[in-house]
């Protein structure tokens, strides 16, 4: 017999160190050509924070994507990155590459006003131009301005860093400020359940995610395409399987760890949830382990809801969901 059942997942997820420093720093040069050489810790581990930081340094500047150069996780060159753990890299990194490209910014601000003859604080620095706000007429080009740094003999560098606004906790009764911010999300899940075999067909998902600011919307959709794939996984298949005697992984292999494929995952649904004021830059936050986190009880809340029974530890195998079946017909027999 095949039956369906509907799982809900919600969850909050404080981003960075819980309740302690985990500062980043950038550096960051405008080049005479326009080019500009952005330097961070950050290693990117496929999750996309060089990206990020390039179109951070892009929208800080006023320049193109494509002007922009990262260079990250070099320790012989690159500042103080933290680890690219809990979730933290889009929002401590990237506002450490916005105060970086903000003091950068200090010296074309100075250069422009002069040429332009308006108040620094009158500029807007969009699409490789720089104009005024009150009067639009007032613009030069982004080569123009360089070449004013030029003659001028100013250099467009900058230094920045960013330590989340945490406390330590008190260990006597946990207080304090443990993140700074905080992401949210809800994740519904459909699935179909076989009770003769046990096997579990994902269906459908929709997952909603509170990102702040999304920096690059199609790279939020693949997070949390990702973080489903993770999660539905975390609960249907995959299981390190440990020696109690020597420790050791029994199955390294993707042989026997089974991850799902392509064919294995339910139709996604990404929503990207934006939110005003928070602290990130432009308003972005993390997006790491959120995008995985409520599938996990998604999953379990939908087998169980197709069933009728409540499910408290995974993996869920199809023994563990042929068991559950009859242990319940049983038991509404006897009754």
């Amino acid at each position: 017999m095949k039956r369906r059942g509907t799982g809900v997942g919600c969850m909050f997820y404080g981003i960075g160190n819980t309740g302690l420093p985990n500062p980043a720093a950038a550096f960051v040069e405008v080049l005479p050509d326009t080019s500009v050489n952005v330097i961070v810790g950050a290693a990117d581990i496929g999750q996309g924070s060089s990206t990020m930081a390039a179109a951070v340094a892009a929208e800080t500047l006023g320049l193109a994507i494509e002007n922009i150069h990262v260079t990250w996780a070099d320790t012989q060159v690159a500042p103080e990155g933290g680890a690219t753990s809990a979730s933290r890299q889009t929002f401590i990194t990237g506002n450490a590459v916005k105060n970086a490209c903000t003091q950068a910014m200090g010296e074309l601000r100075r250069t422009a006003a002069e040429k332009l003859e308006v108040p620094e604080e009158d500029l807007v620095f969009r699409n490789r131009e720089i104009y005024s706000s009150k009067d639009e007429t007032k613009r030069m080009t982004y080569p123009e301005l360089m070449g004013a740094m030029s003659y001028r003999g100013r250099l467009a560098v900058g230094a920045g860093y960013y330590n989340p606004k945490t406390t330590y906790l008190n260990p006597a009764d946990m207080s304090g400020v443990p993140y700074e911010v905080y992401s949210y999300a809800t994740c519904i899940l459909e699935v179909e359940v076989d009770t003769d075999t046990g096997e579990v067909t994902l269906l459908k998902c929709v997952s909603a995610h509170d990102v702040g600011t999304p920096i690059n919307p199609k790279m939020v959709e693949g997070q949390i395409e990702g973080g489903t794939a993770m999660g539905t996984g975390f609960v249907i298949s995959e299981k390190i399987d440990v020696d109690p005697k020597t420790l050791a992984i029994k199955n390294p292999t993707l042989s026997k760890y089974i991850i799902g494929t392509n064919m294995d995952m339910p139709e996604i649904y990404p929503i990207a949830v934006s939110s005003e004021g928070e602290a990130g830059p432009f308003g972005a936050k993390g997006l790491g382990e959120p995008a995985l986190i409520p599938s996990i009880p998604a999953t379990m809340a939908a087998i169980g809801n197709a069933l009728g029974v409540t499910f408290t530890k995974t993996p869920i195998f199809p023994a563990d969901i042929v068991k559950a079946w009859k242990d319940k017909q049983a038991a509404e027999n006897q009754g």
